[in-house]
This record gives C-alpha cells, structure tokens and sequence, in this order.
C-alpha cells in the first residue's frame, strides 16, 4: 500500500507543474520548426551547396547561434530534414496498407493514395529528400536509404501476395516476372508527381491519388 502511494507520488506530476511545463516545451519546439522550415524552403530555392547557415536563419529570422543550439552543422540539418521527412512517410505508407485490410488490390490502391497524397502535399519536402540526399555522407544517409528500402518492401509484398492470390498478373519480360523492378518503376511515377504537380489544375491532391491508384492496380493487371 505505502510503495503504490509513493509511486503514484512521483510519476503523477501536479496539473501546476503541467502547465508550467507546456509553454517551456513549445518554445523549445518552435524554433527548430522555424529552422526546419526555411532550410526546406532555401535548399528547394536554390539548392543545397549554395545555401548558407546565415541564409536559413535570416529566412526564419533567428540568430546565426540558434541553429547550433539545434544542429552541429548545415550537414546535420539536412540530415534531420530528409530523415524526419522520409520517416513520416514510411508510417503513412504503413498506417495506410494496415488499415486496408486483407485484398491485395485494397492495399495496393491505399498505398498509393497516401504515397501521392503527401507527394502533392508536401512538393517542397519531396523535392529536398529527393534532389538533396546525394549531399550526405554515407554513414548519416543509411537510415534514410533503410526507410526507403521498407517502403519498396511494403509495395514487394502486396505484389507478391496478389500475384499468389491469383489477382494480379503483372509483365513477364523473358518469361520473368521481377517484381522488386516493379515496385521501383510505381514509387518512381508516384514520386515524380512532387516534380511538376501543383494545386489548381483540373484534378485535384485526391483525385490525383485515384488516378495514380488505378494506373498503379492497371500495370500490375489486377483483377476485377
């Protein structure tokens, strides 16, 4: 009885301290959103190598020290700009086959959907990752070719469990079916909408998704 009260004691802070706290965690937030932010906006402008450190504080309008209370080095924030993005986007893809249930053409469209959706939405980020990356080093860049290598695998094993299922029938070239080849031509199409789509157009970010869904379930001959 007296061991449970001192724990609840300890772990259970009073609402007082809460609220002290929140504000203090926020501000802690917001200037590294602010840094993350403009260097984005700079490396997409203009491009990674020409952007300086002074250049990305000026745009979010911090001092020059700021950006070192947060990041050793300009490396180390693209580093953190593409892992974080790249991150998200692994968990959507995930978050999206896993909520499409058991039908490999359900899953395959809702992968889609949410690998365009966010391409549409988030076009600067995309073009950062995807033009960037090249400006790390090998050791900070392997996290983020892991995550991509997952996303490949998640699309692999839909194509593999609908090819099994007898529900898709995707190209043969030589009598061989390779399916990790496939999977890397539909993130390629998918990815490069980031590239030249932008709102306004007759189709909008959803249906733009639909599209890109039914292209992606057409090359792989789905069945009805």
């Amino acid at each position: 009885m007296t061991g449970k009260r001192k724990t609840a004691a300890v772990t259970a802070p009073a609402p007082e301290r809460e609220a002290a706290r929140a504000p203090a965690e926020r501000e802690a937030r917001q200037p590294v959103e602010a840094i993350r932010a403009a260097a984005f906006a700079q490396f997409a402008e203009r491009g990674y190598p020409v952007v300086t450190v002074r250049d990305i504080m000026k745009a979010c309008g911090l001092t020059q020290g700021a950006l070192y209370n947060h990041f050793k080095s300009k490396d180390e924030l693209l580093h953190d700009i593409i892992a974080s993005t790249q991150a998200e986007l692994e968990r959507v893809c995930q978050q999206a086959v896993a909520g499409a249930g058991e039908d490999p053409r359900a899953r395959l469209a809702a992968f889609v959907r949410a690998y365009v959706m966010r391409h549409c939405r988030l076009r600067v980020e995309a073009l950062v990752a995807n033009r960037e990356i090249g400006w790390l080093d090998g050791e900070r860049v392997a996290d983020i070719r892991r995550s991509r290598r997952a996303i490949r695998d998640v699309l692999v094993d839909i194509l593999d469990d609908g090819l099994a299922k007898g529900l898709f029938s995707p190209p043969q070239i030589d009598g061989k079916r390779d399916l990790k080849a496939l999977a890397m031509a539909l993130l390629d199409q998918c990815t490069h909408i980031s590239m030249w789509y932008g709102p306004g157009g007759r189709l909008g970010e959803e249906q733009m998704a639909r599209l890109y869904a039914e292209m992606a379930l057409r090359s792989v001959g789905a069945k009805a």
